[in-house]
């Protein structure tokens, strides 16, 4: 007689990763009963090379501090993981090293580890193939769950976040029954309806643009302008994250940047005073150390630069530094009109509305009520007033 194969049920392991596999930080860290902001880790996900041709892998960036000229590979392109080949090494530094705050086999060995992984919404299924290779492959991790990423965050205590009371720890956790998840991060902007947990896939809507073309317009901007900047990525984005925001009547405050002298202050709202647009930005000195900044315009010492080319601050150090205006929200202002650069995409409002079309109409009030906004550009000023 043949022999019965026998089948032993293996327990699943207690300890589960959570990763986050954004295209320019990867936030993970493991599930814990009660979690906090301090379970999760935030690692650059990116490969930089200097110019003295060290390269710096994921969370080493964090103990860099010459970004001069740096060059970034990054394995995610367009919200796709494109490149294996870099993306292994980024998590073999961030999750197998013994020096990362990460280290799995600190945790327990990845056989022993449940994972799950987020990905963009409508990845290829090529892709999405080439994902579970290398988890099972390369890593050997126990159990593994691929979800779209805004998907879960209706696994948040959601009523809280609209001003309810928090949800008790022992609650069980369920998911809101409708959420729209405007997702807004470096590679693109997503609209994602999510009923019960679960995308529905006819009415997500995707607006290519994100915080790398935000930045590579704002480099294209100041280089003509004032520096070339075109070779300093990380400068720049540094400069967009501290100095822009989006104006919730771009027209006027247009025109606050054009105008000046009594013809400016006597059109000005009673509110401006505190906030000025125009702001002198100083660059940062790798050499000595400093980081940029900003600060309110002095038209006096812009005038003395252009004649003599820089100025030395209070301590001594020469320093450089950029009279910025219309910079500042012009760049913000591509998420609601693509346009203004030559894209034939509609802006954020008419992409949120085109999804709520694609959903059943008694659907739409309900996801109207529960918007959740992630990513990082909603971290700039004015964003939520003007969405």
């Amino acid at each position: 007689m043949p022999r019965r194969s026998t089948f032993h049920e293996q327990a699943i392991p207690t300890k589960t990763l959570i990763v986050d596999n954004g295209a320019y930080t990867i936030k993970a860290g493991f599930a814990s009963a009660a979690p906090d902001s301090t379970n999760c880790h935030i690692v650059p996900n990116c490969l930089a090379r200097e110019r003295d041709k060290r390269v710096w892998v994921g969370a080493e960036l964090e103990t860099c501090r010459d970004f001069g000229e740096m060059a970034f590979r990054r394995p995610v392109e367009k919200g796709y993981l494109v490149n294996w080949e870099a993306e292994k090494a980024i998590w073999d530094s961030t999750f197998l090293d013994t020096n990362s705050k990460l280290h799995v086999s600190d945790e327990c060995d990845p056989n022993g580890t449940n994972l799950i992984l987020t990905e963009a919404p409508n990845t290829m299924a090529a892709l999405q193939a080439n994902c579970d290779q290398m988890i099972f492959e390369e890593y050997g991790f126990a159990t593994y769950s691929r979800h779209i990423g805004p998907s879960l965050n209706a696994y948040n205590d959601i009523q809280h976040l609209f001003g309810a009371a928090a949800r008790g720890a022992q609650s069980s956790v369920t998911p809101a029954e409708c959420v729209l998840v405007i997702d807004s991060g470096f590679s693109h902007t997503t609209v994602t309806p999510v009923y019960k947990g679960r995308p529905i896939h006819q009415a997500i809507r995707r607006l290519d643009i994100g915080g790398r073309l935000l930045t590579n317009y704002l480099k294209e901007i100041l280089s003509i302008r004032h520096y070339n900047l075109i070779n300093e990525e990380h400068l720049v984005n540094e400069a967009k994250e501290n100095i822009c925001f989006v104006s919730n009547d771009f027209k006027y405050d247009l025109e606050r940047t054009w105008q000046s002298g009594s013809q400016a202050r006597n059109k000005r709202k009673p509110e401006d005073e505190a906030n000025e647009i125009v702001i002198d930005y100083v660059l940062p000195d790798y050499n000595a150390g400093t980081q940029g900044y900003m600060r309110p315009h002095d038209p006096s010492l812009a005038a003395k630069v252009k004649k003599m080319g820089a100025m030395a601050n209070p301590g001594g150090v020469v320093e450089d530094f950029m009279t910025l205006g219309n910079e500042r929200f012009a760049v913000a202002e591509l998420l609601f009109n693509p346009m203004d650069v030559g894209m034939r995409e509609a802006g954020l409002p008419e992409t949120v509305m085109q999804s709520l079309l694609g959903l059943p109409s008694g659907l739409r009030p309900a996801m109207l009520s529960n918007i959740v906004v992630v990513g990082g550009n909603c971290r700039m000023d004015g964003f939520m007033e003007r969405l």
